[in-house]
């Protein structure tokens, strides 16, 4: 192989090594999932976290003893000792990776001070160096076991494999740098705890991450069922449309169309209210046809397809609003109050339907009344008002007209509208008998 390529790999391998394990920032442990109300329950999720706590206390009790009473170490040198083990273990529930190197860091520190100054004159310094475990400590193995567990619980297999062959490493280095003094080979046994510790944490690492993907797949699987169960639900309902409501306004318009010719000398009247008739009926069926481009528009396969549609109603049409009302028998007056500024199509057509919803009220509810429109254009936005008066009984041209109370649909509709906007919506009647429908559409920002 040619001495570049392996210079090469060398370098891959060194960005990979520092991109797995010099990742060194904080991962805390999560707690169980499960439910966070009384505070048993939320004692059992932070379980895991109170078990490595007494494993750290267990283990610093017994390696102090370990060291004072059976291996003669000082009483500083072995709390030195058995406070770094510990703080490795605590210091893993937050920082894995940091709590590796420390762990592997300390490891290597012990082993290499327990050879340098293992005699002075004859006299062992370090008394458990003599046919005592080395490189490994029986406590630095259980210490740096359980910081292995902890890692592989939160990083991928391939950087907890990563850190499994640095710990399997440390031993063989060690023996082969500094191995002729008489100890107990403890790197075979350390090596075998550390590659069960790793399996037994990467495999209840991937059955989690397995769990949580399964949760996040049934629930793509419910909003993907939801939404075919509102394609099919749109689908419905423009049949319905089409089928039922089309087939009226259609024989409405033809029946308005052809009605003056069954009269002899019908009076003018006559012959503009049905003109009024079948223009409104003829107005209905193009809304109704935008309503079903809108419904179809989406496919069952997820793609939006452009529909054919009628060009939204702007506030340019307003003034055919008005004296399509008028032509209802409606008395209705408009003022414009500042200079009018070119809002987007949201604010356009909302402002639109908010009065051709509140006039369409006036009809119904207030027959043979009076309405006024105003829209005040300011810096911030546009600000629609609606008022009408009460009606009076007998009206001739909308004689019954206050019969149907309709469904309620139209000031929710108002109110969705106004609320899609950030805007505010304020209803109700006023002192006189009449009604108010007053809307705020926030324009400042937006671009025409």
């Amino acid at each position: 192989m040619p001495r570049g390529d392996g210079r090469t790999i060398a370098a891959e391998v060194r960005r990979v090594l520092r991109a797995d394990l010099g990742a060194t920032g904080p991962d805390p442990l999560p707690p169980l999932s499960g439910p966070r109300g009384p505070l048993l329950l939320r004692w059992v999720r932070w379980m895991p976290h109170g078990l490595v706590l007494l494993t750290a206390a267990l283990l610093a009790s017994y390696e102090l003893k370990e060291l004072t009473a059976r291996l003669g170490v000082s009483a500083a040198g072995a709390v030195v000792l058995v406070a770094a083990q510990s703080g490795c273990v605590l210091l893993a529930l937050f920082r894995p990776l940091n709590a590796l190197w420390f762990s592997l860091t300390l490891a290597v520190v012990v082993a290499v001070l327990s050879k340098t100054y293992a005699t002075e004159d004859g006299v062992p310094m370090w008394p458990w160096l003599r046919d005592g475990p080395w490189p490994w400590p029986v406590g630095g193995i259980l210490a740096h076991a359980l910081v292995l567990l902890l890692l592989a619980l939160r990083v991928r297999v391939r950087v907890a494999a990563q850190a499994l062959m640095l710990s399997l490493l440390v031993g063989p280095v060690l023996e082969a740098l500094t191995g002729d003094h008489p100890h107990m080979q403890t790197a075979s046994s350390a090596a075998l705890a550390f590659a069960v510790v790793v399996l037994v944490g990467a495999s209840m690492r991937g059955r989690r991450v397995a769990g949580v993907r399964l949760v996040e797949q049934e629930v793509l699987t419910a909003e993907e069922r939801t939404r075919r169960t509102i394609l099919e639900e749109r689908s419905r309902i423009a049949r319905e449309l089409h089928d039922v409501v089309a087939h009226h306004m259609s024989v409405i318009s033809i029946q308005a169309q052809v009605a003056p010719h069954l009269v002899e000398d019908p009076p003018e009247e006559l012959r503009e209210n049905l003109a009024a008739i079948r223009r409104n009926a003829v107005d209905a069926l193009t809304e109704l046809r935008r309503v079903l481009g809108v419904l179809r528009a989406e496919e069952a396969n997820g793609t939006a397809e452009a529909a054919p549609q009628a060009p939204l109603p702007t506030l340019d049409r307003l003034d055919a609003l008005l004296d399509n009302a008028r032509a209802a028998g409606l008395d209705v007056t408009s003022e414009v109050v500042g200079e009018r500024r070119a809002a987007t199509p949201g604010v356009e057509l909302s402002a639109y339907r908010i009065v051709q919803e509140a006039l369409s009220n006036a009809l119904r509810h207030a027959p043979g009344g009076t309405a006024r429109v105003e829209l005040s254009y300011s810096a911030p936005g546009l600000r629609v008002r609606v008022t009408n008066t009460a009606g009076t009984q007998g009206s001739r041209v909308r004689k019954g007209a206050g019969v149907g109370a309709g469904a309620g649909h139209g000031l929710l509709g108002m109110r969705e509208r106004t609320a899609m906007l950030g805007g505010e919506l304020a209803t109700g009647p006023t002192p006189d008998g009449g009604y108010e429908v007053s809307a705020f559409l926030p324009t400042e920002g937006e671009r025409a």
